[in-house]
């Protein structure tokens, strides 16, 4: 809601003494600790939200480190044993005439998690320091960021039907390496940190600089 008559550019849910339960979104006055409908608690902020982002973010960045060093399928023929990274396997893929599964590959792997780990802590930083970025672009990039969440884990989705299909006792298999648990892990904690980030923060931080350019 915009008013023209004051410093503020919106109104907020707790400018009306309201709070909305971020599980049903049903609103309630904001002296209620309780949703009614689906019993979650309500809180109109939550003070630690950036705590958990920061720790789970830090943890994601550490399992993707060696989700990249280590080998993410190990391949087991009649008379060799190959083991590929990521990014070698992708190369490969390339090398023998799949560009296009290659570039899906290195884009889920490499580009959709390094552009994730970026956005989570743009947001995280944009709501302690000022940003030139809108209030409401920042709200889009966060929304981004939770939907393509789900489709990181396309290594471990193929990783799994390989390892499946593959079973050809002494003549071929192929094995998940370790690379895919850090990888899944790594996704599975950036997840976590995109859903730790309280996105009304974004507002209140808007809110504080319109606040201070009124006072001057």
């Amino acid at each position: 809601m915009v008013s023209s008559g004051t410093s503020k550019e919106f109104i907020s849910a707790r400018d009306l003494g309201l709070v909305a339960c971020r599980r049903c979104t049903k609103a309630w006055p904001i002296s209620a600790t309780v949703c009614a409908r689906c019993g979650h608690k309500l809180q109109s902020r939550d003070p630690l939200s950036l705590q958990r982002v920061w720790a789970l973010w830090l943890m994601g960045a550490i399992c993707y480190i060696p989700a990249n060093i280590y080998p993410m399928l190990r391949t087991q023929t009649l008379f060799q044993v190959d083991e590929s990274t990521i990014i070698a396997g992708a190369v490969e893929l390339a090398h023998h005439g799949s560009l296009g599964i290659a570039v899906i590959i290195l884009f889920a792997s490499v580009v959709i998690p390094l552009a994730k780990f970026w956005a989570v802590a743009y947001l995280a930083i944009s709501v302690k320091t000022p940003s030139s970025v809108s209030m409401q672009r920042r709200q889009m990039l966060f929304e981004i960021v939770e939907y393509i969440g789900r489709w990181s884990m396309i290594d471990i989705f193929v990783v799994a039907i390989l390892s499946a299909l593959v079973q050809l006792k002494t003549l071929a298999t192929i094995n998940p390496g370790p690379a895919s648990i850090f990888f899944a892990l790594s996704v599975i904690f950036t997840m976590l940190s995109a859903q730790a980030f309280d996105s009304r923060l974004i507002w209140d931080a808007q809110a504080k600089k319109g606040d201070k350019k009124s006072d001057e």
